[in-house]
C-alpha cells in the first residue's frame, strides 16, 4: 500500500504543464508573458521551461495533506504556564529530547505532540523571557506533563518592560502571531502580511514592490496605528507613516508580533487609534545554535538567511545575530529588489541585579516601485466588462495590457552609459540597475535602529528599565524633472528615455531638458524610554515612565541622472551666485528644508490582578514642538527662513477590567479618550513655509467589550468583542492669508467619524491531526455628519465671510473591507509535517476617498464611493521537519503558494480618480486600482542546529 501511494505521489508531481510567468527578451524590449494567455511567439510547446512550477507545488501540497498517518503512536499533551501568574505562555516550544519532535503552545499554553514512539524521554519547555523547564516521561503511560516556568534574568525582558504585551488577564482585544506562525505563512512578504489572519486587519502589498506594503486596522490606516519594535516606536515622527522597506529583514529576526486592536493597553504616551503592533525580535538565547535558510521563488527570487546564537558564555553573555541577502526581478514588471538585512543582539549580566542589552537592526535596500494605480480595464478587460457599473466605452482609452503592468518602468538604449547618483551609506555614482531599462520610481533606503537597554532590580518588588536608542539614515525615491519625452502608446504615459536623451543632446549649451531626480529624506532620531515598576503587593503593580525623543529630517531634491546632459540649470536658491546655477550629479535643487520634532511624554499605570478579576488604568501626557528651516529662502535679513511652533500638548486616559466568571470563561471591557496632537503638516506647511497660529487636537473616544472562552478539554478557544470608536475634529488643513497679510495654515474642523464593529477569533482542534483557526471582523465605519463652518477671507477687499460645507453624512469610510473573514485549516498527518490552507474573504470594501472633496451635493444626493467587488483568496503553506539528522543538524523543507487559485480581484482602489477615471460618477470605470497579485510561490530548505 505504501509503495502504491509513493508511486501515486510521483505521478502527480511529474505531470507536465504549468502556469508560470516568465520574462522574455524580445527585439522590441522587455516584455512579460503569462503562459495562460498564450505562449510568446518564439516559444513552442516543446521548449517551455521546465523545473519547479506552481502547478507542481500545488500538487505536492495536495499530496502531502492526504492522510498519511498510518503509523501514529503515543501522544503527549500538557501546558506551559508562568509560575507566578499561572497564565499560559503562548508560543512556548516543547521538544522531545533525542528526537526532532516538538510543538508550540497555543494562546492558552496548551501543546500536543503526536506520534511519539515508546521510550523514556526528557522534555524541555522554553520561551523567551523564562528559564527552561525539563521533565522526564516514559511511554507508553501517562502522556501528560505540565510546565510552570519562572522569569529569566538574562533573556529578553524587553518583552515585559518596554513592549507592554497583553496577556489573558489584560482587558483588551488582541491577537498573537508566533514565530512558528510567521515561518509557516509569511514567506518573505512584508511583515504586515502576517496579520491578515487576525480580525479587522487588512494588509496588502499595494503595487507589489518589496517593502511597499500598507496595513489598516478597524478602518484606520497606519498613520493611526502605533508600530513598535521591542517597545520602541518606529512611526515616522513627521506624519506617523511606516515605510516597511526600512524594516525589510525584520521578519527573519522576529520572535513574535502582538496586535492590540483599538486604543490598546500600551502605556507609552504614543496615541494608538486603530491599534498597536508590537514586534519582538529574537532574544539572546541560552542555547548555542546556527540556522541557514535558502528560499527560491517566481521571477528570479532568491533569499539566503543565516542566524546564529552563541549560547550562554561564562554564565553572563549571550549573543545572537542574522544576515539576510535578497534579490529578485519582482512579480509585477520592473519591481526588482536588491536588498540586505542584518540583526545583532547581545545580553550581558553585570550583576544579579543589573543587565544590559544591545540590539541593532537594519536593511539597506533598493527596489523598483509600482506607485501608480490603473483603470480596471488596463489590467483585465474581461474583468472590467463583468462589472455592471463599468462603462465599456472607457476601454477605448484604457485598453488592456495585463495584470503585471507597471507604468514606472520603460526601456532605454544599452548604449547609454551615464552614471546615477544616490546617497545611502555614502555617496555613490553607480551604473543603473539594468542596462536595458530604467525605473521612473525607485526606492532606496538604509535606516538602522540601535538600542541600548539597561535593567536594574532594586529589590524583588522594584525594578527599573531604560532604553536609549538611535534611528537614522538616508535614502529616498526617484522621479522625473523638467521637460521629458513621453511615450503615449500605452494606456498611461511612460517615460521615453531615448527620446529624452535625444532632446538633451540637441541642446547646444549642454543643459538638460529633463533629468531623473532623487527626492531625499535624510534623518536621525534619538530617544530614551524609562519605566519604573513597583509591585505594591502580589496583586497591585504600579508603573510610571517617561518617553523622550527628538528628530531632525532633511528633505531635498538632488540630481540623480543627467540623461546625457552636462548639467541642470536651476536658479531658485536665494543664496546661490550665478556660477552655482549649473547643477551636477548629487547637487541639491528645487527645495532643501530641515524639519525638527521634539517630543516629551510621561505616563503612569496601575494594575490590580487576582484570580477572579483584573483592572488597570493609564494616564499619559505628551508635548510636541516643531521647527522648519528653508535653506534656499532668504528671510529678508540675509538668513535662512525659519519657523518654530510653540509646544502643543495632548493626553490620553485609558482603563479597563476583566472578570473571570468561571475557569475558561471571562468577560472584559475597556474605555479610552485621547487628544491627539496634529502631525507636522497640520502645524507647519513645509511646502509654502507657513504656520498654523491655532492648531487643534483631534479627539478620539473608544469603548470596547468582549468575552474570552477556552473549553472542551482544551479543544476550543474563542474570543469575541465589540468596539465603538469615535474620531472627532479630524482637521482639513489649508493655506490661508491672515488679516495682516502674512501666510498661514488654517484648520477647518468638525469632521467626525465613527468606527464600530464586532470581532471574533477562534481556534478548534478536535483531534491531533486537524486544527481550524478563524478570524472575523465586521465593521460599520461611517462619517457622522455634514460639516459646516466659515472663516474670514482676507484675500478679498473688503474681507468676506467664506462658508464651507462637506456633504458626507452617513457615507462609508473607504480604503479597507468592512467585512473580513479568514479561515486557516491545518493538518498534521505525520511527525514534523504541517500543511495549511488559508482562505481570506473580503466584502463591503469602499474605495479610498477624501471627505474634504465632497463640497457639493451631486444631483441632490451624497453618493457612496465605489464599492469594490467581494473577493476570496486562497493560500497554501507546507512545512516538514525531515526525520533525519546529520552531525546534529536538522533539516526542514517548506513551500508556499499565494493566491493558489489565481483569483482575479482588486485589493486597493481609489474612487473617482482624476487620472484614470472616466466620467466621475463613482462607478467602476472611475476608479483606479491595484489588482491582487497573481499566483506566486516560495519554496526552500532550512538547516538548523
Amino acid at each position: 500500500m505504501l509503495a502504491q501511494y509513493i508511486a501515486f505521489c510521483e505521478f502527480l508531481v511529474i505531470i507536465p504543464g504549468m502556469k508560470q510567468t516568465i520574462k522574455h527578451k524580445l527585439k522590441s524590449g522587455y516584455n512579460t508573458y503569462p503562459y495562460w494567455r498564450g505562449l510568446p511567439p518564439q516559444l513552442s510547446n516543446n521548449n517551455k521551461p521546465q523545473g519547479v512550477t506552481m502547478n507542481r507545488i500545488v500538487k505536492i501540497l495536495m499530496v502531502l495533506v492526504l492522510p498519511l498517518a498510518l503509523f501514529a503512536q503515543n501522544t503527549i499533551t500538557g501546558t506551559v504556564t508562568d509560575a507566578k501568574t499561572g497564565n499560559g505562555l503562548a508560543g512556548a516550544n516543547v521538544v522531545v529530547g533525542g528526537t526532532t519532535m516538538g510543538a508550540a503552545a497555543d494562546v492558552d499554553g496548551y501543546f500536543v505532540i503526536e506520534n511519539v514512539p515508546d521510550g523514556t524521554y526528557t522534555l524541555t519547555a522554553s520561551v523567551i523571557g523564562y528559564v527552561n523547564g525539563n521533565a522526564t516521561l516514559t511511554l507508553p503511560g501517562a502522556g501528560s506533563v505540565d510546565f510552570a516556568l519562572t522569569a529569566s534574568a538574562l533573556e529578553m525582558s524587553a518583552l515585559e518592560v518596554f513592549a507592554s504585551r497583553a496577556t489573558r488577564n489584560t482587558p483588551v482585544a488582541y491577537s498573537d502571531v508566533s514565530k512558528a506562525d510567521m515561518e509557516l505563512r509569511l514567506a518573505s512578504q512584508d511583515i504586515p502580511m502576517a496579520l491578515n489572519t487576525t480580525p479587522s486587519v487588512y494588509a496588502t502589498m499595494q503595487g507589489g514592490g518589496a517593502g511597499d506594503a500598507r496595513v489598516n486596522v478597524r478602518g484606520f490606516n497606519q498613520n493611526n496605528i502605533a508600530i513598535m519594535i521591542n517597545g520602541v516606536p518606529v512611526n515616522d515622527m513627521e506624519n506617523g507613516w511606516v515605510y516597511w522597506s526600512n524594516w525589510d529583514g525584520v521578519g527573519d529576526a522576529t520572535s513574535s508580533i502582538q496586535m492590540q486592536r483599538g486604543l490598546s493597553a500600551v502605556n507609552l504616551a504614543t496615541p494608538s487609534v486603530g491599534g498597536t503592533m508590537n514586534i519582538i525580535t529574537d532574544p539572546a538565547a541560552f542555547d548555542r545554535g546556527v540556522m541557514f535558510k535558502q528560499e527560491i521563488g517566481n521571477d528570479g527570487f532568491l533569499k539566503s538567511t543565516l542566524n546564529f546564537n552563541s549560547g550562554l558564555i561564562n554564565d553572563k553573555l549571550a549573543i545572537n545575530g542574522a544576515v539576510v541577502r535578497k534579490i529578485g526581478d519582482g512579480l509585477i514588471d520592473y519591481t526588482w529588489t536588491d536588498a540586505w538585512a542584518y540583526y545583532f543582539g547581545a545580553s550581558y549580566a553585570l550583576t544579579d541585579a543589573d543587565r544590559i542589552e544591545f540590539y541593532a537592526i537594519g536593511a539597506p535596500q533598493r527596489h523598483g516601485q509600482n506607485l501608480y494605480k490603473q483603470n480596471i480595464g488596463v489590467y483585465d478587460e474581461e474583468f472590467a466588462k463583468s462589472l455592471d457599473d463599468y462603462d465599456e466605452a472607457a476601454l477605448d482609452k484604457f485598453f488592456e495590457v495585463d495584470r503585471l503592468y507597471n507604468e514606472t518602468g520603460s526601456e532605454v538604449s544599452s548604449s547609454y552609459k551615464g552614471k546615477q547618483y544616490f546617497y545611502m551609506y555614502g555617496a555613490r555614482e553607480v551604473d543603473r540597475y539594468d542596462p536595458n531599462f530604467m525605473n521612473e520610481r525607485e526606492n532606496y533606503y538604509h535606516k538602522p535602529q540601535v538600542n541600548l537597554n539597561w535593567y536594574h532590580s532594586f529589590s524583588d518588588a522594584f525594578r527599573l528599565g531604560t532604553t536609549v536608542y538611535f534611528s537614522g539614515g538616508s535614502g529616498g525615491g526617484t522621479g522625473t524633472w523638467g521637460s521629458m519625452a513621453w511615450d503615449y502608446s500605452n494606456p498611461s504615459r511612460i517615460v521615453d528615455y531615448d527620446g529624452t536623451l535625444a532632446k538633451n543632446a540637441a541642446r547646444t549649451d549642454g543643459s538638460a531638458s529633463g533629468i531623473l531626480r532623487n527626492s531625499v529624506n535624510r534623518q536621525w532620531t534619538i530617544g530614551a524610554i524609562s519605566k519604573a515598576t513597583y509591585n505594591v503587593n502580589e496583586n497591585l503593580k504600579v508603573i510610571a515612565g517617561v518617553d523622550w525623543r527628538t528628530a531632525e529630517v532633511n528633505h531635498f531634491y538632488e540630481v540623480r541622472d543627467l540623461l546625457g546632459a552636462d548639467y541642470l540649470y536651476w536658479n531658485g536658491n536665494d543664496f546661490d551666485s550665478e556660477a552655482d546655477y549649473q547643477k551636477g550629479l548629487g547637487d541639491k535643487f528645487n527645495y532643501y528644508e530641515t524639519n525638527t520634532i521634539d517630543w516629551l511624554g510621561g505616563f503612569a499605570q496601575a494594575e490590580y490582578v487576582t484570580d477572579m478579576f483584573s483592572v488597570y488604568g493609564t494616564a499619559g501626557l505628551s508635548t510636541i514642538k516643531y521647527s522648519f528651516v528653508d535653506h534656499f529662502r532668504d528671510d529678508g535679513n540675509g538668513d535662512e527662513y525659519s519657523l518654530e511652533s510653540d509646544p502643543i500638548s495632548g493626553f490620553q486616559l485609558k482603563g479597563g477590567g476583566l472578570y473571570n466568571i468561571m475557569d475558561g470563561l471571562g468577560v472584559f471591557a475597556n474605555f479610552g479618550y485621547i487628544e491627539k496632537v496634529p502631525i507636522f503638516d497640520g502645524v507647519i506647511s513645509d511646502v509654502l513655509g507657513t504656520m498654523n497660529p491655532d492648531p487643534q487636537n483631534e479627539k478620539i473616544t473608544s469603548v470596547e467589550g468582549g468575552v474570552n472562552f477556552a473549553g472542551l478539554n482544551g479543544m476550543l478557544t474563542l474570543n469575541g468583542n465589540v468596539y465603538y470608536t469615535m474620531w472627532q475634529d479630524r482637521a482639513n488643513n489649508r493655506n490661508y492669508t491672515m488679516e495682516d497679510g502674512t501666510e498661514a495654515v488654517i484648520s477647518l474642523l468638525g469632521m467626525d467619524q465613527t468606527h464600530m464593529g464586532v470581532e471574533l477569533e477562534a481556534a478548534f482542534q478536535p483531534i491531533d491531526l486537524f486544527r481550524l483557526d478563524a478570524a472575523v471582523g465586521i465593521g460599520n465605519w461611517t462619517y457622522d455628519n455634514d460639516v459646516e463652518g466659515s472663516y474670514k477671507n482676507y484675500d478679498t477687499s473688503p474681507a468676506t465671510e467664506e462658508e464651507y460645507t462637506y456633504y458626507v453624512k452617513g457615507l462609508k469610510i473607504g480604503d479597507s473591507p468592512q467585512t473580513q473573514i479568514a479561515f486557516a485549516a491545518s493538518v498534521f498527518p505525520v511527525d514534523g509535517l504541517q500543511a495549511q490552507v488559508v482562505y481570506k474573504y473580503y466584502d463591503r470594501y469602499y474605495a479610498d476617498w477624501s471627505p474634504f472633496t465632497r463640497t457639493a451635493l451631486e444631483d441632490g444626493e451624497r453618493p457612496e464611493a465605489w464599492q469594490v467587488p467581494a473577493a476570496g483568496v486562497m493560500d497554501l503553506h507546507l512545512t516538514y521537519l525531515l526525520p533525519i539528522e546529520a552531525a546534529g543538524f536538522n533539516f526542514k523543507v517548506f513551500a508556499h503558494v499565494f493566491n493558489a487559485l489565481d483569483e482575479v480581484y482588486i485589493q486597493d482602489a481609489v474612487d473617482n480618480s482624476p487620472y484614470n477615471g472616466w466620467d466621475k460618477d463613482h462607478d467602476a470605470d472611475d476608479a483606479e486600482v491595484y489588482f491582487g497579485l497573481p499566483r506566486s510561490f516560495n519554496v526552500g530548505l532550512q538547516i538548523e542546529r
